[in-house]
């Protein structure tokens, strides 16, 4: 495979990357709440979308706004019963019931569906292509990663352009102030959780139609979220995507290398950036004391 290719396709997988750390950073970004059942919200919208698309006539383009709806309604419901109780200056007890959560809707989902590895069926657009760069390029990928754009530039309009974009921001740097703007905290709360776990969705549906899944998945998909949004920096949407991008494109790599380790490969990428964090800061203290 060519250089161009690999740089190609390693943007389309690290555009669903960045899509799967975006709902983490947005929620730790607001609450600073670590939602550990991140990884089973991914894998619950991709088997809520296979389900519907297989047993109701809906056509995928309605199917994906009703999932992101029913995930918006169970992020909110989440935060409002359960999270809102716990949200403080610890963040262990809103880590310990999301990882219950997690464990029941793993579970409930095994339980279900079963075992078995499933994905979302297309047709015939799952095998076309298009020249890119002199460099043929499914069409499925590159709508994916249309999708992983739009869904950035619509967060950063939200965040920047409107006054609940505001008031978000607000409550990630100072919640009292969002009181000012005539929001009430909790109810601020249970509206980012709502549009974390619909971004979440959302990547599950990409998923889904990009790869396969199974009720075991969400492990997953909660670490390489971690990882982007480590790398992009804790609570950053425009860096958890620039972090998908680049992770992608060191799997592509890897995967050119070894076609068995293209995931460790990633892996080592995250720990090497780690690694060059933690030599830099103390470095950079040094200098300061001098």
């Amino acid at each position: 495979m060519s250089l161009v290719a690999l740089v190609l396709n390693g943007l389309m997988l690290g555009g669903l990357y960045g899509v799967f750390g975006l709902g983490l950073a947005f929620s730790f970004g607001i609450m600073r709440v670590v939602n550990i059942a991140h990884g089973e919200f991914i894998v619950l919208a991709a088997y809520l979308g296979a389900t519907l698309l297989a047993h109701t006539p809906l056509p995928l383009i309605t199917i994906v706004p009703i999932v992101v709806l029913c995930a918006f309604a169970l992020g909110w419901l989440m935060q409002s019963l359960l999270l809102n109780r716990l949200v403080g200056p610890n963040p262990v007890p809103a880590m310990v019931v999301t990882m219950g959560l997690s464990i029941v809707i793993r579970n409930a989902l095994a339980s279900v569906f079963g075992v078995g590895i499933r994905s979302i069926t297309l047709g015939a657009i799952q095998e076309r292509s298009v020249e890119l760069f002199g460099v043929p390029v499914g069409i499925l990928p590159l709508i994916i990663f249309g999708c992983a754009v739009v869904v950035f530039a619509g967060m950063h309009l939200l965040l920047t352009r409107t006054t609940l974009g505001r008031a978000f921001r607000a409550a990630a740097d100072d919640f009292e102030i969002v009181q000012t703007l005539g929001f009430s905290r909790r109810g601020l709360y249970s509206l980012a959780m709502g549009v974390s776990v619909a971004l979440s969705a959302l990547a599950g549906l990409l998923l889904a139609m990009q790869s396969s899944f199974s009720p075991y998945a969400g492990v997953t998909r909660l670490l390489l979220s971690f990882e982007v949004v480590i790398i992009g920096g804790l609570g950053s949407l425009r860096g958890s995507f620039f972090a998908g991008l680049g992770l992608g494109l060191v799997q592509v790599v890897g995967l050119s290398i070894d076609s068995d380790a293209g995931a460790l490969f990633q892996h080592i990428a995250f720990f090497a950036v780690l690694l060059a964090r933690q030599i830099r800061l103390p470095a950079t203290l040094a200098w300061r004391r001098r």
